[in-house]
Order: C-alpha cells, then sequence, then structure tokens
C-alpha cells in the first residue's frame, strides 16, 4: 500500500465508523437527536465540568486522551447514561471500572468507579451503577468516560447533547458610537 494511502486509512476508518454510528442511532426504538447522534444523560450530579477533554491520536496506537476526564468526588454516585447491559466489572491495573454494552456498537467505561452490578446486569438510563473511587491515570476526584463505537474511541460529549449557549445581554450605559448612544444596561 503506498504510504499517502496508508496515512488516510485511519481517517478513513474513523469517518466510516461515524457513519455507521448515524445510521445505526436512526434505527427504529432508537433514542437520538435530530442529527442521528443518541441522547446520552450526564452520568454525574452538578454541572458538566470537564477537567481534561477528549484528544484523538492521530493513529490508532498513538497517544491522545480516549475520553474525557469530569469533576467528580470520590463517593459521588454515577449513573448510566443509556440503557444497556454490564459487559465487565473488575479491577485493572490499579483502577476499579465498570463497561457498559449500549447496543448499536457503543460501550461506555467508567473509571475509577466502584459498583456491585455484575457482567449481565441490565441498567437503565439514570441506574446508579456505581460511586467515584480512587486510581487510574485522571485526577483525584474526576471519573474518566470513555466511549467507543464499534470498537473505535469517540469523544463522549458528542452523545451528552448540546451545552446551552451562552446569552450575551446589553451592558455598560453611556458607551457611545460616533456620537450616538449603542445601548443601555437593565
Amino acid at each position: 500500500m503506498p504510504s499517502s494511502t496508508r496515512a488516510l486509512y485511519p481517517r478513513w476508518r474513523t469517518l466510516a465508523v461515524l457513519l455507521l454510528g448515524v445510521v445505526l442511532a436512526l434505527a427504529p426504538g432508537s433514542t437520538a437527536s435530530p442529527d442521528g447522534v443518541p441522547s446520552w444523560r450526564w452520568p454525574v450530579a452538578g454541572a458538566r465540568d470537564v477537567v481534561e477533554p477528549y484528544r484523538a491520536p492521530v493513529h490508532e496506537y498513538a497517544a491522545g486522551h480516549r475520553g474525557v476526564d469530569v469533576a467528580a468526588p470520590q463517593g459521588e454516585v454515577v449513573r448510566a447514561p443509556a440503557d444497556g447491559v454490564v459487559a465487565f466489572r473488575g479491577v485493572v491495573v490499579d483502577r476499579p471500572l465498570i463497561t457498559v454494552d449500549h447496543g448499536g456498537g457503543y460501550v461506555s467505561t467508567f473509571e475509577p468507579l466502584r459498583s456491585e452490578l455484575a457482567p449481565g446486569a441490565t441498567v437503565r438510563a439514570g441506574d446508579a451503577i456505581g460511586t467515584v473511587a480512587a486510581g487510574g491515570h485522571a485526577a483525584s476526584d474526576t471519573l474518566h468516560i470513555g466511549v467507543r463505537l464499534h470498537g473505535v474511541y469517540i469523544n463522549p460529549m458528542l452523545l451528552f447533547g448540546d451545552v446551552p449557549r451562552a446569552v450575551l445581554l446589553p451592558c455598560c450605559d453611556g458607551i457611545m458610537r460616533e456620537g450616538g448612544r449603542v445601548g443601555r444596561s437593565l
């Protein structure tokens, strides 16, 4: 295979997987947003405070951050973002984690997370799946959320719906432009 084709392969593979995910998300019975991406619930209480964002690797084995780390104190209850089946629960290296298969090729992993659920347990969106623990690469008081679509890591934030846009309000009485008043604050 020519080197130029080899360099494009990871991009085409990722694009193909994402397009397949959109097609599957539009299948009857799925809960998808208007753009075809499933809509998941935020798994922890409070604001969506992303401490470490997703960074896609340049190729399958390159460095990157294959998920997001969100602020969540140890002991915080973590809830299933969507319906699924527990695929794995255990300790990997030094951190407890749980993996949930949501169907349609979507698999999520939460770490460090202490859970009593056993593989094969069915969870519904909003069910408690465990509590934030300690260990792993993430900073203390954070929860790492990873999502794979057909075996390829994707940015989990794509599944949690839109973040409301900021609304700018008029301000600053007395601001003048070319001799005329621009606006006034409330």
